[in-house]
């Protein structure tokens, strides 16, 4: 354990109790109570904007310049007025308002207004409105379920195609190029019947929809409740207990069709009276430039990233005094989710962290998904590697069912949902008999003695399969094992081998450090990049050095081939967050797992030369 102490940060003091039964399940839960939570989020929003109203609730650069806040009084204005407007359309739960624009202020706002009221909304992935190519088939499928009464877009001409083909009598609500000027929505005359129907909301109430990724099918409507709602954002506060002393400071690109920021980030401003920036960047080679311009301005207090994110900014504070600085000013805890981090990178963050501040900085994950609005499990602990996702939070129960030599993680709790809008027969696949969510997802203790020393995750259960010997391969494990031996050269890796008597590994190459280990790098297109002899060689000494290291069959990985062409979003081998699904790409792309297996001279072997 590094001894290096880690900067003051207050924390959940938790105790953990556990309970093993006859039937071989294990049942672990916190044993102090969830503290109590207001009926609906909006109350916070009153709280908030009485006691802060000049405080800046969420900021956005215009125009690619200064930074734009608005306040909370402002905040409430202006939702008070939208929701106003969405109830003169005449908008409620079966007929609910859709978003299909990225993240801004406006979005924010109609989606509070919306929710002010009671009317669900439900932020979609734009990129379901670029997909002409297969005639907006996610969009539509989305339209079937929910039934959509008006539709937000912050920019009408960048979605007209959508709009018109998938909702062309509906009512278009927009910043720019709507039939109402927005100035004129943002200050819509409110009548009682606002203060109404805000009081008319309470636990119960569908506050939003929330779609899951439809990497597997149509996409499916998760129900978000007002209880899911607040007890999570209740489970948060506590878990961050901190921002009872200063409410937190965000900066934060993920999309808000996503959970993890539309629900968690988004709401635990709110609901802690923080101020949220939002960043236009992402991690990718062409936005990563508008994320660190971000970071010089803002010194966030919490932050999440997803794995890539963090090695990019790593990347960029190694020779960055000014940005590490900044961003290390204020900071208590990072977080990172959405895939395997790999521990160079969890190395070399805590060693800049110490470089600049004399102190360690909180590194931590949990587990969550949509059905549980998502914050689950958390890691309050300070550990020297990643993976560990921690405890389940107060108010729920973790159930660990024994299945295929694994531990099947459930979830049960007020933050759970109550299942798929108009899809009985699938809310009731995924609950157990005693009401357990199933996450589909395995974990695994940390010390099998002591509960609370927190689980790891162990792979998703539909991802394992068995090789032609009969051995049960666990993909997970192998997944974050492999992308942190193979130090930075793939973002990511899709393990094969289903059928097969040995792995292969499909890997996504990161480009920065694929360039700087190759003379003219930047110049070359990916398949010359990942095609360099010396790049074949190092990938192939790293596949041999892991592999001597490797548990047996099931773990090692003798073969690799990088995948040139890039993950499809619409195909659903990539969220727009990042997050690569395994099965998705090797559904779609049998023919590069068949070269995979093949004597192609694009294939990696383990230890070549």
């Amino acid at each position: 354990m590094n001894q290096t102490p880690l900067r003051p940060v207050r924390l959940w003091e938790a105790e953990v109790e556990w309970e093993k039964r006859e039937d071989g399940s294990v049942l672990v839960w916190q044993t102090a109570p969830l503290p109590a939570y207001p009926a609906r989020l909006s109350d916070r929003i009153h709280t908030w904007a009485g006691s802060a109203p000049d405080r800046v609730w969420m900021a956005e650069r215009k125009n690619g310049g200064d930074w734009h806040g608005v306040t909370y009084q402002e905040m409430l204005s202006h939702i008070r007025s939208i929701g106003q407007y969405l109830l003169d359309l005449g908008l409620g739960v079966e007929r609910p308002l859709i978003i299909l624009s990225g993240n801004s202020v406006a979005h924010a706002l109609a989606a509070l207004g919306a929710q002010y009221v009671g009317i669900p909304s439900a932020a979609l992935a734009p990129a379901y409105s670029g997909s002409a190519s297969s005639g907006f088939a996610k969009l539509r499928q989305i339209a079937d379920q929910i039934t959509p009464g008006a539709v937000f877009a912050e920019d009408l001409s960048a979605f007209a195609p959508a709009m018109d083909a998938v909702f062309p009598e509906k009512h278009h609500l927009c910043v720019t190029g709507g039939p109402v000027p927005w100035e004129d929505v943002l200050n819509t005359p409110v009548t009682p019947a606002v203060d109404d129907a805000n009081q008319m909301t309470g636990p119960d109430t569908i506050a939003k929809f929330m779609f899951t990724s439809g990497t597997t099918g149509s996409p499916k409507a998760v129900i978000q409740t007002q209880r899911m709602l607040c007890a999570n954002m209740e489970m948060v506060r506590d878990c961050y207990h901190y921002f009872d002393d200063e409410p937190p400071v965000l900066l934060d690109w993920a999309p808000w069709n996503h959970v993890a920021a539309g629900n968690k980030v988004f709401n635990m401003t709110i609901y802690n009276g923080g101020t949220f920036y939002l960043d236009g960047g992402k991690p990718t080679p062409q936005l990563i430039g508008e994320t660190i311009r971000n970071l010089r301005d803002v010194s966030p207090t919490w932050y999440f990233n997803v794995p890539i994110g963090y090695e990019m900014l790593v990347e960029a504070m190694r020779e960055d005094a000014a940005l590490a600085n900044s961003f290390f000013a204020d900071l208590k805890l990072m977080m990172y989710a959405g895939a395997a981090m790999a521990e160079h990178t969890w190395a070399e963050l805590d060693r800049l962290a110490i470089r600049h501040t004399g102190s360690r900085i909180l590194l931590s994950t949990g587990l969550g998904s949509t059905e549980t609005a998502p914050f689950a499990l958390f890691s309050t602990e300070p550990n020297d590697r990643p993976g560990n996702v921690g405890i389940p939070a107060k108010g729920l129960t973790l159930k660990l069912v024994p299945a295929n030599g694994k531990w099947e993680a459930r979830i049960k709790g007020p933050s759970v949902t109550p299942g798929y809008w108009q899809n009985a027969p699938l809310t009731k696949e995924v609950f157990d008999d005693e009401g357990y969510y199933n996450f589909g997802d395995a974990l695994r203790f940390a010390d099998e003695s002591d509960p609370s020393r927190g689980f790891f995750f162990d792979g998703r259960t539909a991802e394992n399969f068995k090789l032609a010997t009969g051995t049960w391969v666990s993909v997970g494990a192998v997944r974050a094992k492999l992308i942190d031996a193979l130090q930075g050269l793939a973002r990511d890796v899709v393990i094969a081998g289903e059928g097969h008597p040995e792995l292969a590994a499909l890997l996504i190459p990161f480009r920065p450090a694929l360039e700087r280990d190759v003379p003219g790098g930047t110049d070359m297109s990916d398949a010359e990049l990942t095609g360099d002899p010396g790049i074949r060689e190092r990938i192939a000494n790293l596949l041999a050095s892991y592999n001597a290291a490797a548990g047996g069959s099931s773990e090692r990985v003798t073969r690799a081939m990088f995948l040139v062409d890039p993950l499809d979003l619409d195909k659903g081998e990539v969220t727009d967050k990042g997050s690569v699904n395994q099965r998705a790409v090797l559904r779609n792309r049998q023919d590069a797992v068949a070269t995979a297996f093949s004597d192609d001279p694009r294939v990696i072997h383990s230890g070549e030369t």
